[in-house]
């Protein structure tokens, strides 16, 4: 800290500058917290980089000041506080008393007039002032000694020189510029027709205001000497308004103002109950650390008597150190056990210096790893399955994963990783991998790090997996999400290993071609476009872009952005009507990013030892509880245009006389719209197999279907899935290119034709305010607080989310549900055929052509006899040398 630096706070303007920095931000429960958190953003920013030895905040009082009394319409315009940052207010002053930092509020006064006089005196103590605020009347308290730390310009200083370098006039002169030119956010009306310019040249000509008045002859403009002479006295009125009063009736002890250590606990439970997370390990109270006895296996004889104990025990976690975060490439560096709390032991696994031979010690514990009956417990388990599966095991009785448990519970949260539960659920601050291996140039791998202190940092881990299994078993049970846990998402992680370590073979001589033959029409279309742009520049660059577009072609300018205009793909495919060249960037960005993306990436991706690529599926990731995919991403493959439908033909079957089985439900969004609304018409029409988007235009046209155009079935195609995402009229206007009130026609006429589908959409949207969350046909859940927003955006985004998710949610839980039969089976009956993907609704398989017959007939059992819903479930199969021929 700096000797004697006091910085004074005007609380309402950090709470304003909070409030709309974060736009969106709520509890589980639907409580906004956005102007919380970034005002505690704010105020730690500063503790930290400031480093103030004295700190106070004030606040305004509700009710009228002296200003009112002099002046009845003082900020009359202005507009009373937002709901959701008034209902915020009364905590953050709570988190500041945490914090141990003095709140000042005087009635009849505004903060401006209490920081003033605080400061005043602090002046005369010798202390050096800060008073962070975004009012600029407050400049005029800027001296030597007293400066302003503007909180609406990232923490910029004001001092003396600032002030006249921005205003024109030095600090004790802001009083009488803002009687010239008067201030609207406070309704200080000044005089009319005289702006800051004006009002600057002035006051710097004259001296003050008096000295205006006084000299007002000498003006030269006739219509400004008017208009002064007019309108003196409000002027002056303006003067009296805008001064701040340094003289307020508070009892200020300086020696109070020092910067106090915050009640850490308290600040602990208030970020916990407010659910900020990244908070929470800053204030993790000092001490909460697990207290265990961990074992470490040093020699043969506590190695035999570790797997004794092991063998008579039912259940224990595991955890598993490895030299890499990629399964199927790392090596096991160590594994600690643990089945009873506070109680761990440690394995090293060392291909050199202390500890076991890999090969031996996978070997000793292998009858355990891989018996079923033994119930194992892990935190993000698939990856001990993959790496044990990498050296020759089989980890057989996953009985509970806790990543996935904390996942279901709370699928809006950001992460699941063990570090941020084990502090939710069990108030334990983790030994962060950082602490372990470093950061940077100098970064350790765990093969480097002594022994003792991977002891450490592994028991923990299995110890806070057995403690927290314990808690989130019982939370999951209380929020019946324990039959979707138990039946589906540990089921599934079964089959996802699987899948992953199956991989996807890919045909790199094809895509060899296809990157040259992109590459050929990537330098055709650089010489057009320097052509139309009749000048060469870099076409990735979005600001040379710019001066061409909007400088050299003037080019409307359709948005602009922080940095200047725009160029994204809305903005060119807008361009594009009107000229070639933006049509053309929209090509060439199209072929760049299918070669640097698959193109070129996938060949690279290969591994090695299996010669095929294999990805990650995460169950943790989205909210509405579909599977994700990543390193690489192979449910983002394009399909909407033909050169990206072109890269679908590399993934082949990776072995001879195999061929690719794609499965994929059809319309299953619909179809399971239909059952939850029940619509007798919606459900009648997927009874009889009727084309749904033909006879969704005979209906909303009022045509018979035999007279429904091509171009009428796709407009009927976009109302159908626009409905299931909660589409507005104005969002289906842009997607069809027509008039908003064209569009909320064809959706009022959808709803007059499907009646109990709007019922369907109301009744959700109504149950997401009343319990905060909706669900899926598995019961899973997704906590939707911003329902109940005041904001109207926020609150509609979240309507649609509501409509959406339970929709989009069940086809998630059916699939997963098909994977898991199909798996089964699989297995059961020894076939050689693998599922190698899972995108959205369609599953991927690598079949011998002898079992084609007999995984056809699994396949379309399994997916459409998932479930017994109102209307059947309908899939299409089909087969090919490449996933491209099986669509």
């Amino acid at each position: 800290m700096k000797p004697n630096r006091l910085f004074l706070i005007d609380g309402n303007s950090f709470c304003y500058r909070a409030f709309y920095a974060i736009r969106s931000l709520s509890t589980s429960r639907g409580q906004p917290t956005n102007a919380i958190y970034g005002f505690v953003t704010m105020l730690n920013k500063i503790i930290k980089e400031e480093e103030p030895q004295y700190l106070a905040i004030a606040f305004d009082l509700k009710g009228p000041t002296f200003r009112h009394k002099r002046f009845e319409e003082y900020k009359i315009h202005r507009k009373p506080m937002p709901d959701e940052l008034s209902e915020q207010m009364p905590i953050i002053k709570e988190v500041v008393s945490a914090y141990n930092i003095p709140i000042y509020e005087i009635e009849g006064y505004e903060a401006d007039d209490v920081l003033a006089t605080i400061a005043k005196r602090a002046k005369k103590a010798g202390h050096e002032v800060y008073i962070v605020t975004g009012d600029k009347d407050v400049l005029q308290l800027v001296d030597s000694c007293i400066k302003i730390y503007n909180v609406h310009k990232e923490g910029s200083i004001y001092d003396e020189k600032k002030v006249k370098e921005r205003y024109g006039v030095g600090p004790e002169k802001i009083v009488d510029l803002m009687a010239l030119m008067g201030d609207s956010s406070d309704n200080i009306p000044g005089i009319p027709g005289i702006g800051e310019v004006t009002a600057a040249q002035l006051v710097a000509k004259f001296g003050s205001l008096d000295k205006i008045f006084s000299n007002v002859e000498k003006i030269e403009s006739e219509k400004l000497r008017k208009r002064l002479i007019e309108f003196k006295e409000q002027a002056k009125l303006s003067r009296e308004l805008a001064t701040v009063d340094p003289d307020v009736p508070v009892d200020v002890d300086l020696d109070e103002l020092k910067l106090k250590e915050p009640d850490r606990e308290r600040l602990y439970e208030l970020f916990k109950e407010l659910e900020f997370k990244s908070l929470l390990k800053d204030y993790a109270p000092s001490g909460q650390e697990l207290d265990g006895k961990y074992h470490l296996v040093a020699d043969e004889k506590d190695f035999k008597d570790l797997i004794r104990k092991l063998e008579k025990e039912s259940e224990f976690a595991l955890d598993f150190e490895t030299t890499g975060t990629d399964p199927l490439t790392c090596e096991p560096v160590g594994v600690s056990f643990c089945w009873e709390e506070g109680l761990a032991y440690y394995v090293p696994i060392r291909d050199a210096g202390s500890g076991f031979d890999a090969k031996y010690a996978l070997s000793k514990l292998k009858h355990i790893l891989e018996d079923a009956d033994k119930r194992k417990i892990g935190q993000n388990i698939k990856y001990e399955k993959l790496l044990l599966a990498n050296n020759g095991i089989r980890l057989n009785g996953i009985a509970f994963d806790t990543m996935v448990a904390s996942y279901l519970l709370n699928p809006s949260k950001l992460n699941h990783n063990l570090d941020d539960i084990a502090l939710e659920y069990l108030n334990f601050k983790m030994t962060p991998i950082t602490e372990l291996l470093g950061k940077g140039k100098g970064k350790l791998t765990m093969k480097e790090v002594g022994i003792e202190e991977i002891k450490r940092y592994c028991c923990q881990d299995s110890d806070a997996t057995l403690r927290l299994k314990r808690i989130l078993e019982a939370q999951l049970k209380e929020k019946n999400l324990d039959e979707l846990f138990y039946d589906v998402e540990i089921p599934l992680i079964d089959c996802l290993t699987d899948m992953e370590l199956a991989g996807v073979a890919i045909d790199v001589d094809f895509l060899a071609k296809m990157s040259k033959r992109i590459d050929d029409q990537l330098s055709k279309l650089t010489s057009e476009i320097y052509e139309m742009a009749d000048c060469e520049f870099n076409i990735n660059s979005p600001k040379q872009l710019s001066e061409v577009l909007f400088g050299k072609l003037k080019l409307p300018v359709v948005k602009k952005t922080k940095t200047g205009t725009s160029t994204d793909v809305e903005v060119l495919e807008a361009l594009a009507t009107v000229h070639a060249l933006p049509a053309s960037i929209l090509k060439y960005r199209e072929l760049a990013k299918l070669k640097s993306t698959y193109v070129d990436a996938l060949p690279e991706l290969i591994n090695p030892k299996t010669g095929r690529v294999h990805t990650s599926f995460n169950q943790t990731v989205t909210q509405t509880g579909r599977l994700s995919s990543s390193d690489p991403n192979l449910q983002n493959i394009p399909i909407k245009t033909e050169l990206g439908r072109q890269i679908r033909k590399a993934f082949i079957a990776g072995e001879k006389n195999h061929l690719i089985i794609s499965a994929d439900y059809s319309q299953i969004e619909l179809r399971i719209l239909a059952h939850f609304s029940g619509d007798k018409e919606l459900v009648e029409a997927f009874k009889e197999d009727r084309d749904i988007h033909i006879h969704t235009a005979s209906l909303v046209s009022g045509v018979s279907e035999g007279k429904v155009t091509h171009q009428m079935r796709s407009t009927a195609k976009t109302v159908n899935f626009g409905i299931i995402y909660g589409m507005s009229p104005y969002g289906l206007s842009k997607d069809l290119g027509i008039e908003p009130s064209k569009a909320k026609e064809f959706i009022d006429s959808y709803f007059e034709r499907y009646g109990r589908v709007r019922v369907y959409i109301e009744d959700t949207i109504d149950e997401a305010r009343e319990r905060g969350y909706v669900t899926t046909i598995l019961n899973r859940r997704r906590y939707i607080p911003e329902v109940n927003s005041q904001n109207n955006s926020i609150r509609q985004f979240a309507e649609r989310t509501a409509i959406n998710t339970p929709i989009q949610g069940s086809a998630a839980d059916l699939i997963k549900v098909a994977m898991i039969n199909i798996h089964r089976t699989l297995k059961e009956k020894k076939l050689k055929s693998k599922m190698i993907l899972q995108v959205h609704d369609e599953l991927v398989f690598e079949v011998p052509k002898d079992e084609l017959n007999i995984m056809n007939k699994i396949v379309k059992e399994k997916m459409e006899g998932v479930a017994k819903l109102k209307v059947p479930i309908k899939v299409q199969v089909k087969v090919g040398k490449n996933w491209l021929e099986a669509q």
